[in-house]
């Protein structure tokens, strides 16, 4: 039987997950099926139905705009992902009936973003406890307060078009601990071009005229962006990033290393993948090689 796993959200034409983890599997040996889902909230619930029903399953990518909802929608919620309230990856495990033979397969969430954003600014140089800012305040936002947190900073500004709508990032931040500011996003050009590490969770093009005040500006912008949008890249944010004088990584490392911790899940592989793996996987989507 060939086993599967799929990315879901809407739109979801764009995704590179298929590449990365098509790769992974290949390159392993593993049959599994990888494809990508458009699907949206209220879907959700005939999907999972379905699913569950089916036991070829064995793993969900999850994006937006279904990462807090798949976190209610689990049977159990793991790691940081619990503090959380935000699930990107859905992993199936077998459930044991003590009645009889094992029953459907439990859905367990977790969030690898976190690990995905750490990684990612640690390989670009960011150092322990940088001046830290974050544009938006939605799912992936959530999930860079945690990897802020777990990298040292003492507190973090959140920029969002409207105050009011930065729950989740809010939530995040109570739950780790981290201090955090709610401001204007369009209040952010001269205090991000200041700060060590700025991660942008906006969607392509939303930080767009955010750019152009960079840009009119002419601030030096010398510390590290992380841009989790990556199609079209480079965003007008990164490029005017880079030309200020700053260290620029793409949503595609971020996206690269927090696959790596879905493929672990899986496909149940104890212990960090071989190198070659991570060699294909970012051959599979042209993102550079690292040394994990």
């Amino acid at each position: 039987m060939m086993l599967r796993a799929a990315v879901l959200g809407h739109p979801i034409s764009h995704s590179k997950s298929p590449a990365l983890h098509r790769a992974a599997y290949a390159r392993l040996g593993v049959d599994i099926a990888y494809d990508a889902v458009d699907l949206t909230v209220p879907q959700l619930p005939e999907f999972l139905a379905a699913v569950r029903a089916d036991g070829s399953w064995r793993g969900l990518s999850v994006t937006m705009p279904l990462k807090a909802a798949m976190a209610a929608a689990v049977d159990s919620v793991r790691g940081v992902a619990r503090q959380l309230g935000v699930v990107n990856t859905v992993a199936f495990e077998a459930a044991a009936d003590t009645a009889g033979p094992a029953g459907p397969a439990r859905l367990v969430g977790y969030n690898t973003d976190v690990a995905g954003i750490v990684n990612a600014l640690r390989y670009a140089g960011v150092r322990p406890r940088p001046a830290a800012a974050i544009l938006g305040g939605g799912g992936t936002a959530a999930a860079a307060v945690a990897a802020l947190q777990e990298l040292g900073a003492p507190e973090a500004a959140v920029y969002v078009r409207d105050v009011a709508r930065a729950a989740e990032a809010r939530a995040a931040a109570a739950a780790v601990g981290l201090p955090l500011r709610i401001l204007e996003l369009s209040a952010a050009a001269p205090a991000i071009a200041s700060a060590d590490v700025v991660v942008s969770t906006l969607p392509p093009r939303a930080a767009d005229g955010l750019a152009g005040h960079l840009a009119a500006s002419g601030r030096p912008t010398p510390g590290v962006l992380l841009d989790a949008a990556y199609d079209p890249w480079p965003s007008r944010i990164a490029a005017e990033w880079a030309a200020g004088g700053g260290t620029v990584v793409p949503g595609l490392e971020m996206l690269l290393y927090q696959a790596v911790e879905q493929v672990r899940l899986f496909t149940g592989h104890d212990g960090p993948l071989p190198a070659e793996v991570i060699d294909v996987m970012c051959d599979a989507v042209g993102a550079p090689r690292r040394v994990f």
